[in-house]
């Protein structure tokens, strides 16, 4: 019985296709024209390739170069929808995975990747994409609960002195009952202090050094070109 109903249903399904051959049957009975409008008002996406996905354009195949556009700008993701933002993401997430499978290809078979400046635009546009997305979470938040951060914490010192961010946990018992949280030192223990000041005072060396070392090599480039200038 079950094979009869599938049988009937695949006969069906063939017979009210709707396709070119099908057409010219339709309009025996007066209904082509109103199929052919209702076919042309249907607009599909791409179809799906499967594995072909993976692998760009054969068009693009034994090409040096190829041409593409610019990353999308912070100012161009701004103004899109969240659903814009996600099948856009989706969609640089397809493109990332075919630069990659293209340049490892390029290194098994040790050529060049054509353009190679695509992966970077792709990854850039893609960590806009995020930026802006936890933009968004983070305007949520605060004009919700008036968090800045999505887990609530605290600036705090450890015992060498360094300030860090503690992100807040829930425990089932209180802080004074709870022995792990117990364990842990926030505080800095007074002999720390000098080795603090230490590490400051390694810190500003360091950007005083840096910015001498620039002044040098301007001093040095500048005398360069002023004997270059007065030789012409």
């Amino acid at each position: 019985m079950a094979a009869h109903v599938l049988s009937w249903c695949l006969q069906l399904s063939r017979t009210f296709r709707i396709g070119p051959k099908n057409l010219d049957k339709f309009q025996k009975f007066g209904v082509g024209s109103s199929l052919t409008a209702q076919c042309r008002s249907l607009h599909t996406s791409g179809s799906c390739q499967g594995l072909d996905e993976f692998f760009d354009d054969p068009k693009n195949w034994g090409e040096p170069t190829v041409k593409s556009g610019a990353p999308w700008t912070a100012k161009q993701l701004r103004i899109k929808s969240n659903e814009d933002l996600h099948k856009l993401w989706y969609i640089l997430l397809k493109e990332k995975n075919m630069l990659l499978t293209l340049e490892q290809e390029a290194k098994r078979q040790r050529l060049q990747m054509p353009s190679p400046e695509r992966l970077k635009k792709v990854e850039r546009s893609i960590a806009r994409i995020d930026s802006i997305v936890q933009e968004r979470e983070d305007a949520l938040r605060l004009l919700q609960t008036g968090q800045e951060k999505g887990r609530p914490g605290a600036w705090r010192k450890d015992i060498f002195g360094r300030n860090f961010w503690y992100k807040f946990k829930e425990w089932p018992i209180p802080w004074y009952l709870n022995k792990i949280y117990r364990r842990k030192r926030f505080y800095t223990p007074p002999f720390v202090d000098i080795f603090v000041r230490r590490r400051i005072e390694k810190h500003l060396r360091k950007i005083n050094n840096a910015r001498k070392a620039k002044m040098e090599e301007e001093k040095v480039l500048k005398e360069k070109f002023q004997r270059h200038s007065a030789s012409s």
